[in-house]
C-alpha cells in the first residue's frame, strides 16, 4: 500500500526564470509551482529562459542551491515566436551560467521564419506541431545533414551520462517550448514522467 501512495504523490516541480520567460504560465503547464521564495523540497527544478533577456542573477544563485541537492532540472527556452529569440543563442548561455545541457532537440522553421517543429537528435524524426497532436515523420537528407554535427555532440554526451542522468540531476535536457503551439510541450511531460516511480 505504501508504494501505491508513493506512485500517487504528485511531483514537487518548482518553475524558475525571469518573468519575461514567462515561468506563471510554465507552472500552470505542468502543475508546478513559480518561483517561490521558500520553496523546500523540489522534485524537479525547470528553469525559464527567454533568449531576448538573458538569465538573471537570482535564476544563476536558485540554479546553484539546487546543486547541493542533486535535484533533477531542465531549462525551457521561450519566447519562440520572438525573431529576436534564438534558441541556440539560449543554450550556450545556459551552457556557460549553469551547467553544460544537453539538447536533445532542436528548432525547425516554417517559410515564414516561424518555429513550427523540432527535430530529434536521438532518431532525427520531426515532430511537426501545426498538427494536433503533432506529426511525427521522418527527416529528410538535407534535415539530417544540417543537424549532424549536433546529433554526434548529443549522442557523445549522452554515451557519458547514460539515459538515467537527468533522474539523477546529472543531465540537463535544454527543450524549446511555445505552449500557446504546443511546441516542446510534450516533451516536458515526457521527462517529468521518467521521474515518477
Amino acid at each position: 500500500m505504501s508504494t501505491e501512495a508513493s506512485a500517487q504523490t504528485p511531483l514537487r516541480i518548482i518553475v524558475f526564470g525571469h518573468p519575461s520567460a514567462d515561468p506563471a504560465a510554465i507552472a500552470k503547464e505542468f502543475d508546478g509551482i513559480a518561483f517561490p521564495a521558500d520553496y523546500g523540497h523540489c522534485d524537479l527544478g525547470i528553469f525559464a529562459i527567454n533568449p531576448a533577456t538573458g538569465i538573471d542573477a537570482e535564476t544563476i544563485a536558485q540554479w546553484e542551491a539546487l546543486n547541493e541537492t542533486m535535484a533533477p532540472r531542465m531549462i525551457l527556452v521561450t519566447g519562440l515566436e520572438s525573431t529576436e529569440a534564438d534558441f541556440d543563442d539560449a543554450v550556450l548561455l545556459a551552457n556557460r551560467v549553469f551547467d553544460m545541457t544537453v539538447t536533445p532537440y532542436l528548432v525547425l522553421h516554417d517559410d515564414g521564419g516561424e518555429a513550427c517543429a523540432l527535430i530529434s537528435l536521438d532518431n532525427l524524426e520531426i515532430r511537426d506541431y501545426s498538427t494536433d497532436p503533432p506529426t511525427i515523420k521522418a527527416s529528410d537528407p538535407e534535415h539530417q545533414t544540417l543537424v549532424s554535427e549536433f546529433q554526434v555532440e548529443y549522442r557523445a554526451a549522452m554515451d557519458v551520462l547514460g539515459e538515467d542522468g537527468f533522474a539523477a540531476g546529472m543531465t540537463f535536457p535544454a527543450i524549446p517550448l511555445w505552449i500557446e503551439k504546443g511546441i516542446g510541450v510534450d516533451i516536458v511531460k515526457n521527462y517529468i514522467e521518467k521521474l515518477k516511480y
